[in-house]
């Protein structure tokens, strides 16, 4: 068996030809574009390339990205009063804060200081309460560009067993909750798990997003699985000791085993790149009272 390729990329590239009729209506309607704004912290070289690709997704659909790239000594002050400038500027729909911010900030205080109305990472704890709740709103984008990769696939999972291994709040809970909503029963594991291999081996649909290289094998994956790999990990191979980028999952094994499988790169992570912008929209939608987006494939599921 030879894994079918899901291919993130060419996903990611439909979902945002969708997105641009909303993106040219809206600003008609309103005499500009939905605005995206990212704050990026620091230098980080990976928070660098990340935040690029973004705005290089929105600028073509249509939507005005602005850059804020604060200096890696700011201070939370200086942050909480850039995201509150932001949170008033009207021609602002979304805002992203970059992450991992530097130590010395605190993450979850930038995150609630966000509008929640702007929040297009679905991340603040208001819209995290109406995520678990069940009301239609922003939902975190990688766990909803995971979901509609494995809908490419297998558009019905009802009955389906589900694997999550990952626990966080930005990925691990909020895919276990997505899966069981679509119907699947779902077994969220985590460093405490005993006998991980065996409970993986049981799934029909493993999503992995614990930040270690390879570390799913070959004989942990049932054969016929759907694999989710959302790891993106940066290896030194070689006495040159030039770096590769990896997943969670060992790709060349697992693919003789699985049904289909994301790459690493090229997989989850355009699409969690997509539905950034998909909720951009969504903000802007809801905001400017006049406009209903043509389709709510974003929402579907």
């Amino acid at each position: 068996m030879v894994a079918q390729l899901i291919d993130g990329a060419a996903q990611a590239a439909k979902l945002a030809a969708g997105l641009r009729s909303d993106v040219d209506r809206l600003s008609e309607l309103n005499g500009s574009p939905p605005g995206l704004a990212v704050i990026l912290v620091g230098n980080d070289a990976s928070s660098a390339v990340y935040v690029r690709n973004k705005t290089k997704m929105a600028d073509s659909i249509g939507i005005a990205s602005r850059l804020m790239h604060l200096d890696q000594d700011v201070t939370m002050r200086e942050l909480l009063h850039c995201i509150a400038d932001l949170n008033g500027d009207p021609s602002i729909d979304g805002i992203l804060v970059q992450l991992p911010l530097p130590a010395h900030l605190n993450a979850s205080e930038a995150i609630a200081a966000i509008d929640p109305r702007k929040d297009v990472d679905g991340i603040h704890p208001f819209n995290v309460g109406e995520f678990y709740s069940g009301a239609r709103g922003m939902r975190p984008c990688t766990p909803q560009g995971c979901m509609k990769l494995i809908q490419s696939v297998a558009r019905d999972i009802t009955g389906m067993e589900a694997v999550v291994i990952g626990r966080s709040n930005i990925v691990g809970k909020p895919m276990a909750h997505l899966l069981n909503t679509a119907n699947a029963t779902v077994t969220m594991a985590h460093s405490a798990t005993q006998d991980l291999s065996s409970l993986c081996r049981r799934a029909d649909i493993l999503v992995s997003a614990v930040g270690h290289p390879e570390f799913v094998r070959r004989g942990w994956v049932k054969p016929g699985a759907i694999v989710i790999d959302v790891g993106i990990n940066h290896i030194t191979t070689g006495t040159a000791g030039r770096s590769r980028i990896v997943g969670d999952v060992a790709f060349d094994e697992v693919s003789d085993v699985a049904w289909a499988i994301t790459p690493v790169p090229g997989g989850v992570g355009p699409m969690t790149i997509a539905c950034l912008m998909g909720n951009t929209v969504n903000a802007a939608g809801s905001r400017r009272h006049e406009f209903t987006p043509q389709v709510d494939w974003i929402m579907d599921f």
